[in-house]
């Protein structure tokens, strides 16, 4: 099937604003969720939720469900050897440099796997151990093995159920259930692993984004599929509600802590439990991309730098976390730790290296599309 060039375009922008959030730089700050409390990793699972929705579903339609079913396990596959290859990378490079030059950044970060290394070594593998900036693959994996089936129940008999019983999950995570299924895990199982050190974000909260973004997606492979339209009332509510959380954001005197150091109410802003006011502030923005997004993307030349690192999303995610690593081990985490020029520099490098990667997986691809008599690759890679 055609890909979406403007999906890639934006996915590509997101990876873009990750890296220049996770880089340590004076730009992390201001460029961190740039267009209200959302920020990049909302856009980017949603945007590969619906795209998996889309691709996988005619799958599923035009060769079955077991087709279909293994066509996810495939790319969750190479997700995971992906996610292997990184963690071997921080155990290692990372690892060995932040260590020797006694690098607080990489110590910190590292804590448990330095602490014992061969345990460290095994959970992580297992997915289990999940080190800060390598905990999004892990869930995204998780949501891979988890679609076929929804896909397959929501094909026979509607999305209704899925949407309730995903909702409700996340309705449960707001109120510790990942914190609960631990405590009986290390209760009975003797999970030797602390719960800060297996991941900031709660899948049981996020997989509400990631099947909505699948039906979404799916929804588009119905035989009278009808775009995406709102009613002008309730795009002028978005909007109102888009640029008071902008100006909230950018404005405010807490930056992005919309309620400074209150702690409670700022859960209902938070990223890692996907927090209600986050979700209405990612569904506001999504209803003006959706209604303004196709004429403003008619009316500008196709980015194709954005492009090219979308289409080649793992590989390029996983370059910037290549990058963001060593810059923590040689630089440490500080946001000042060089001039504004020096992190201009830095900045262009990364990107240029983010699109270099890019590049070489693109070329890798329509080699392989070659040798394969030109049949197409699944277009998630």
């Amino acid at each position: 099937m055609n890909r979406y060039w403007e999906i890639d375009a934006l996915r590509g922008l997101m990876l873009v604003l990750m890296t220049v959030t996770h880089l340590p730089t004076r730009f992390t700050d201001p460029l961190g969720q740039p267009f209200g409390f959302v920020s990049a990793a909302e856009g980017f699972v949603l945007l590969s939720a619906f795209v998996a929705g889309l691709v996988y579903t005619r799958i599923g339609q035009r060769q079955g469900v077991d087709s279909m079913r293994r066509a996810f396990w495939r790319r969750a596959l190479k997700v995971y050897m992906a996610q292997a290859a990184t963690l071997l990378f921080l155990f290692t490079i990372v690892g060995t440099v932040g260590t020797r030059i006694d690098q607080p950044a990489v110590t910190n970060l590292l804590s448990y796997y330095l602490a014992d290394p061969s345990e460290a070594f095994v959970f992580s593998l297992l997915l289990v151990y999940e080190p800060a900036l390598l905990d999004i693959l892990p869930m995204y994996i998780f949501f891979m093995l988890m679609s076929p089936w929804v896909l397959a129940f929501a094909l026979r008999h509607g999305w209704t159920g899925v949407v309730v019983a995903s909702a409700t999950l996340w309705a449960l995570a707001q109120f510790g259930l990942s914190e609960w299924l631990y405590a009986l895990a290390a209760r009975h199982l003797g999970l030797p692993v602390p719960f800060h050190e297996m991941g900031a974000f709660n899948a049981f909260a996020w997989q509400f984004l990631w099947f909505a973004g699948l039906w979404m997606g799916a929804s588009r492979n119905a035989p009278d599929a009808k775009p995406f339209r709102f009613s002008n009332w309730l795009v002028a509510l978005a909007a109102a509600a888009a640029l008071y959380g902008f100006w909230w954001r950018h404005h405010g005197i807490n930056g992005q802590a919309p309620f400074g150091g209150d702690e409670q109410m700022n859960l209902l802003f938070d990223k890692w439990q996907l927090g209600p006011l986050r979700i209405v502030n990612l569904v506001v923005l999504g209803i003006l991309a959706v209604r303004f997004g196709p004429a403003f993307m008619r009316r500008i030349p196709r980015m194709h730098g954005l492009e090219a690192m979308g289409s080649a999303s793992l590989p390029v995610f996983c370059a910037h976390l290549v990058a963001v690593l060593l810059v923590l081990a040689f630089y440490g985490d500080s946001q000042t730790a060089r001039p504004w020029w020096g992190d201009v520099l830095l900045l262009a490098a990364v990107l240029g290296w983010l699109y270099a990667v890019a590049r070489t997986a693109l070329w890798r691809r329509r080699r392989a599309r070659d040798k394969n008599d030109g049949a197409p690759s699944v277009w998630p890679d």
